[in-house]
């Protein structure tokens, strides 16, 4: 029996793993009474054809084929499983995820599956295939739903309890070919919360992968080149101690991966934050709103104070860290999600995402969602349209806030400029972001975040903040320009790939004057309105300060990568214009000549500038 199956990923990107599938395929690979069957994997995005999608599992000749479903792929599932049963009609199909355990009867309704699988795929699967390769139904099985006529039936859900009973799809080489650009990282499942509108509410209670598990799978991350870890954990440092073993590990085995977690701010502490300093990640955390009552109606907690003083905590070790905001939350309001927004940006996070609130099926909010009188869509993705505190158009206003702080401060990395403008403005973080939403309206009208390129949101800041900095705030215009310009070129030269340096040698035995030369493509040139080491040494300083104690006398920088860090280098108008000026073609002599330079100036300066990464040979 030949089996493909499906993921659907909401785009490509290092996160678009079959994760889920591949764990199907390794438990399935460990019974040997099912030796003979063969199990291929099959990835697509949101947007693909439904009709290609099917053609080419179909080239697969499958006898069995499944899918993984979650909310945002349940359309193109349905439309894909259609165009099966339509070319193969006596193809077996099925499908697995949150979706069909959360809705089973809606989703045997709506596409021509033969069965799901509810909850925890693997032991039904396995059990599933059994049956099916001895030419029998799934029927009646635990962890199986299917459809008689009008007549569901849903069996029990059945848990892993033992994590390690079935084999890492990871040690067993059936994602090695994702590796390149990332992998997801599975340590844990179920959560111990009950967050009213979160999925996981249904995981049940935490189970773990042993730590010698986890130490094979880290030791082969290692070996294939994975760049970054997406950790699934919905909360990474709960257990303290296991979290600790767990960051040690990576210092000692990866701290060359870069790591992403999901964490809980209560139960960071300053052992927890220094152990994230010393390896590369960056978290995300849960703020959701900042009114403890808000919170409250959804099963959370909050004590503001104690949630301050544990982010200082990262900020004092200097850990990359984000918060998620939700609007739309029962009993919010518009002016109370600003004030959530102006809570969060004022402990600078790295990145703040904003969703509007979706009313899951099967998590408790969705059982109360009527009686609160929340009005919102009954299909994937259950988004919340009013509540009786946040009308329609209050949402569409937050919708506004979330794509403006995405754009302006998330995507536009403005955590080390952002407060100093907000101050030098007179605005709250919140209403700066308001501001930036009108003038993205009135300037850009409809934009689409996902195709705007780096360089487009940052000359899109510059733009806005010469409208923000009008009359007697003129004056701050400038020391506002150049942090944000330090800051873009910083960020750009952080991530940019540099070049293999030639050693002291190659560099002694070329004649710089007579080869071309062109600026390395890792290399960033800057020119700013005051002196680059005022405006280094300026920190978070306040605008209007800055343009009282500085006068705008002008300077010239190149930025560039080494060695795993970033360095900055004043430059003389002279250097920077013949930075400027190299061009691959022509000899960098004749280009120095040009300037006024005499060539043993211009010979050190090349030498530097090629040992540094600077420039390279043409």
């Amino acid at each position: 029996m030949r089996i493909s199956l499906v993921a659907l990923h909401a785009y490509p990107s290092p996160q678009a793993v079959p994760l889920a599938n591949a764990c199907l395929a390794a438990a399935l690979g460990a019974d040997e009474a099912l030796a003979a069957v063969r199990v291929s994997l099959a990835d697509f995005h949101a947007g693909d054809d439904p009709a290609a999608c099917a053609a080419t599992i179909l080239d697969g000749e499958p006898q069995l084929v499944g899918f993984s479903v979650y909310l945002w792929n349940t359309p193109l599932t349905v439309a894909i499983a259609r165009e099966l049963r339509a070319a193969r009609p006596g193809l077996m199909i099925f499908a697995g995820g949150p979706e069909p355990t959360a809705t089973p009867e809606r989703l045997l309704r709506a596409a021509p599956f033969d069965f799901l699988i509810v909850g925890e795929g693997e032991i039904p699967f396995v059990e599933a295939v059994g049956r099916i390769v001895r030419g029998g139904s799934p029927d009646g099985l635990d962890g199986v739903a299917t459809m008689h006529g009008d007549t569901v039936s849903v069996g029990r859900q059945r848990p892993v309890r033992l994590l390690d009973t079935f084999p890492s799809p990871v040690l067993a080489g059936l994602l090695d070919d994702r590796a390149s650009r990332g992998m997801l990282w599975e340590l844990s499942r179920g959560c111990d919360f009950a967050c009213a509108y979160c999925a996981d509410v249904r995981a049940g209670a935490v189970r773990t992968h042993s730590l010698e598990r986890l130490q094979e799978e880290l030791d082969r991350f290692v070996r294939l080149g994975v760049p970054q870890l997406f950790v699934l954990d919905s909360t990474f440092n709960r257990d303290r101690q296991r979290a600790q073993a767990i960051l040690k590990m990576i210092r000692a085995t990866a701290p060359h991966i870069h790591c992403h977690f999901e964490v809980r701010s209560e139960f960071i502490d300053a052992a927890q934050a220094k152990l994230f300093a010393a390896i590369g990640c960056s978290l995300q955390i849960g703020l959701q709103s900042a009114d403890p009552q808000v919170l409250a109606r959804v099963g959370r907690h909050l004590d503001p104070a104690d949630f301050r003083r544990r982010i200082g905590l990262l900020n004092r070790e200097g850990v990359i860290f984000g918060f998620d905001l939700i609007y739309g939350l029962p009993g919010d309001t518009l002016t109370g999600f600003m004030a959530s927004i102006d809570f969060a940006l004022e402990l600078m996070p790295n990145g703040l995402d904003i969703f509007p609130l979706a009313v899951l099926p099967g998590t408790p909010l969705a059982e109360r969602a009527d009686d609160l009188r929340i009005d919102r869509d009954r299909e994937p993705p259950y988004l919340v349209r009013a509540t009786p505190s946040f009308p329609p158009n209050d949402m569409a206003r937050a919708a506004r806030l979330a794509e403006a702080c995405d754009i302006l401060y998330s995507r536009g990395r403005a955590v080390a400029w952002f407060p100093a403008v907000a101050r030098g403005a007179g605005l709250r973080p919140a209403q700066l972001l308001a501001r930036f939403a009108d003038w993205l309206e009135g300037t850009c009208g409809a934009v689409r975040e996902e195709e705007l390129a780096d360089a487009e949101i940052w000359r899109m800041q510059r733009a806005f903040l010469a409208t923000l900095f009008t009359g007697r705030r003129k004056r701050l215009l400038k020391p506002a320009l150049d942090f944000v310009d330090y800051h873009y070129h910083y960020a750009e030269a952080l991530l940019a790939v540099p070049p293999g340096l030639p050693t002291d040698r190659e560099i002694a035995r070329s004649d710089l004057l007579k080869r071309p030369l062109r600026l390395a493509p890792s290399a960033r040139l800057a020119r700013f309105s005051y002196e680059l080491f005022d405006i280094l040494e300026a920190g978070e300083s306040d605008l209007a300060e800055f343009a009282a104690a500085f006068t705008p006398s002008g300077s010239r920088a190149v930025i560039y990568p080494r060695a795993g860090e970033v360095f900055t280098e004043s430059l003389d108008e002279v250097y920077f214009r013949l930075l400027e000026r190299l061009d691959g073609a022509t000899p960098a002599g004749k280009l120095a000549r040009g300037l006024g330079l005499d060539d043993g100036t211009a010979r050190e300066f090349l030498e530097f500038a090629l040992a540094e990464g600077i420039a390279v040979m043409g």
